[in-house]
């Protein structure tokens, strides 16, 4: 019997880093426009950043700080031309009415827009003041005539170690018509930190958290590998539209926030929902099931990593792209040197599922596999091109410092993707 063969294990090179022991490619985001341009974003990272030059955003300022990069390709991710470099990171493309807009952070929302499709761009603008932001580039969703997207708010400033217990998932509406470089444009929910929802002390019988870490600490597990506190990030926006579905809305102002499950296990996912009041309020609160009890996790395949989820009308499903977890029992300190941290965090492994509901979901394929633990291919984002998808992918190759700190950033296609439905 054969093995399985990945789906879109070519690829192009979008970004390499000149310097793989200093300078990290991260946060891989893409979008398509109308032309059928596709648009590319990506940040960098690591001690090597102190070490560029040249502009840093619209504007011409030239300096170390440079984070972003975008490109546009118009023959289907063959080829890319650079056209900004942006001073923020965790950023994603996305087009919203005739523009085309890239948002993320550094420390407080920032965007750029451009009213041609990536020629020429604004010079970026601030969203808000003094805040601590946070959010890998997911999905991005329209409804109601406006765009909707997450952004994570750290709220609480006294967490050791990752603050993911901290984060609070905030999701931003715009309408498509206005110009979303405004402050007086967006919409934001109300904010939900992770601690504030769930009572981690009173969890029980299904192993979460899975190692055992302080409230707000951080704990070393085994030698180089440690643990934070149990929590949520990098959100995905869901509206399940199907009648039959239990959570469905039928007037359309329910949206679901599906995010990665930090505890140190795997294929969870940590949901929550937002409500639009009629007079414009959004408002985050927890889930219920039928039965009345609070909801957090819900199945995900490769929840325990950053992962990107896209419904398809066509076939009326949800698509998700995601790390495969293929050894997360194994005890930490007998894990090779070459993988990273902890057990769970397996990141060279790239799947597709698809799902009628986003709870249960059928596997599709890998789509990439890097050669080693240390090759990563993961935090893929992917857009719907037709009958394609197309994948751009945080990756890494023999030369990679680790697995999350990679040097290449690539780009995959899937061709007839509906066809793997069975």
């Amino acid at each position: 019997m054969s093995a399985i063969q990945p789906l879109a294990n070519d690829y192009v090179t979008l970004y390499e880093s000149p310097d793989p022991a200093r300078l990290f490619c991260y946060s891989p985001g893409l979008a398509r426009c109308p032309t059928g341009r596709l648009v590319a974003t990506l940040d960098l990272g690591g001690p090597g950043v102190a070490d560029l030059s040249g502009p840093k955003g619209a504007g011409g300022d030239t300096g170390p700080q440079q984070q972003g990069k975008a490109y546009t390709s118009d023959d289907g991710g063959r080829t890319w031309a650079h056209r900004l470099d942006f001073p923020f990171m965790h950023a994603r493309p996305f087009v919203a009415g005739d523009a085309l807009y890239i948002l993320g952070q550094m420390g407080d929302l920032m965007v750029v827009r451009s009213d041609d499709w990536g020629e020429s761009w604004s010079e970026p603008a601030r969203l808000t003041e003094g805040q601590r932001w946070h959010q890998a580039p997911c999905n991005v969703h329209q409804a109601n005539g406006c765009v909707y997207l997450v952004m994570e708010r750290q709220v609480y400033d006294d967490v050791r170690g990752w603050p993911v217990s901290a984060f609070a998932p905030v999701l931003l509406r715009g309408p498509l018509g206005a110009d979303l470089t405004q402050r007086a444009s967006w919409t934001l929910a109300s904010e939900l930190a992770f601690r504030d929802a769930v009572p981690a002390e009173s969890l029980d019988y299904f192993g979460v958290p899975w190692y055992e870490t302080p409230p707000r600490s951080f704990v070393y597990v085994a030698p180089g590998r440690g643990a934070s506190a149990i929590g949520w990030l990098e959100s995905n926006v869901v509206q399940f539209v199907n009648p039959d579905h239990v959570w469905c809305d039928p007037t359309g102002h329910t949206f679901h926030l599906w995010m990665r499950a930090h505890t140190s296990g795997t294929n969870l996912a940590a949901i929550v929902k937002v409500v639009e009041r009629e007079d414009g309020r959004m408002e985050t609160m927890l889930e219920t099931a039928p039965s009345g009890r609070k909801m957090v996790y819900v199945p995900c395949p490769g929840g325990q990593m950053r992962f990107h989820i896209l419904y398809d009308e066509p076939t009326r499903l949800y698509w998700l792209l995601s790390s495969q977890a293929t050894d997360s029992m194994c005890r930490p300190e007998r894990l090779p040197e070459e993988r990273y941290n902890l057990p769970n965090n397996e990141r060279h492994r790239l799947q597709l599922h698809f799902s009628r509901n986003c709870v249960d979901w059928c596997f599709a394929g890998l789509v990439a596999v890097g050669g080693s633990p240390r090759q990563s291919r993961h935090y893929a984002s992917m857009v719907i091109d037709g009958d394609d998808l197309r994948i751009l992918s945080r990756s890494g190759d023999a030369r990679a410092k680790d697995a999350h700190n990679g040097n290449l950033i690539t780009f995959h296609t899937v061709r007839d993707f509906r066809g793997l439905v069975y």
